[in-house]
């Protein structure tokens, strides 16, 4: 089995440069921001960072696709680079901390494309968590410096600690009643949002976490993380990886019952 960890590497060093890009901008005053047509934010820090991830994966993996969100697919062939340059633009705008640079390399196999490495990195945070294939989970501010990562252990809802970012995606879903009484029957909620809920299930400081609409490039590095740390990562269709369209994740102990309550009046 290829051990990807030349690719783990060079998805570090992407990192790094995203890192330098998107905090020289992050709370300057003439950040310019736009409107994408999906009526959501992008900054000029959104597309500088993809556009010096692509220019690195250009001379360093020339036979590679990219998938990035600001500007679409590049490519062909088993191997796809995918990229969200920043996720949680509209945290960056606003000078909140919790946002990071996705960045995940998916392989051709059964079933599709699947992430075999990931990379998640918030600077502003201080924080950075990675995996690839068949090595676990890590987290700390340098691949000789980290700690591995594991889920927790918890079994039961009512000691459960679940994560979400917002209602109205619920509600527009018709899936608002089913998520309402999940959250009663759990310990405690919080409303994290974007990539962070995912990282702390990974850690093991959330036991599940759940989103109703996201795109390929919001998941494929969480969902390589998530499941190198020993958890589960699903859509609401209990497919599992993120290819759904939508999110589930937990320590796998939780999940049949995080996914039940999530699609019981759907």
């Amino acid at each position: 089995m290829p051990d990807y960890l030349d690719d783990l590497r060079l998805a570090h060093v992407l990192a790094d440069a995203a890192d330098a890009a998107t905090m020289d901008r992050f709370k300057a005053l003439d950040l310019k921001v736009e409107t994408k047509p999906d009526m959501t934010p992008v900054s000029e820090a959104d597309k500088a960072a993809e556009e010096l991830i692509r220019g690195h994966l250009g001379r360093a993996r020339p036979r590679d696709a990219i998938l990035g969100e600001e500007y679409g697919v590049e490519g062909t062939g088993p191997r796809r680079w995918v990229i969200d340059p920043i996720d949680g633009t509209k945290n960056y705008v606003r000078g909140v901390p919790v946002w990071a640079t996705l960045i995940s390399l998916m392989k051709a196999g059964e079933g599709g494309f699947q992430p075999v490495v990931g990379v998640v990195s918030a600077p502003a945070l201080g924080r950075r968590w990675w995996a690839a294939k068949g090595h676990g989970a890590f987290s700390g501010r340098s691949l000789t410096k980290a700690s591995r990562l594991q889920v927790s252990r918890v079994s039961k809802l009512s000691d459960a600690s679940l994560a979400y970012s917002s209602l109205s995606g619920w509600e527009e879903q018709g899936r608002l009643d089913g998520f309402l009484d999940l959250t009663r029957e759990v310990w405690r909620t919080r409303a994290y949002g974007d990539f962070w809920p995912y990282m702390m299930v990974a850690e093991g400081s959330v036991d599940m976490c759940a989103e109703p609409e996201l795109s390929l490039w919001d998941m494929a590095a969480t969902a390589i993380v998530v499941t190198e740390a020993g958890g589960s990562f699903t859509g609401l269709d209990a497919r599992p990886g993120p290819h759904s369209g939508n999110a589930a994740a937990s320590n796998g102990l939780l999940h049949d019952e995080l996914l039940g309550y999530l699609n019981q009046r759907y």
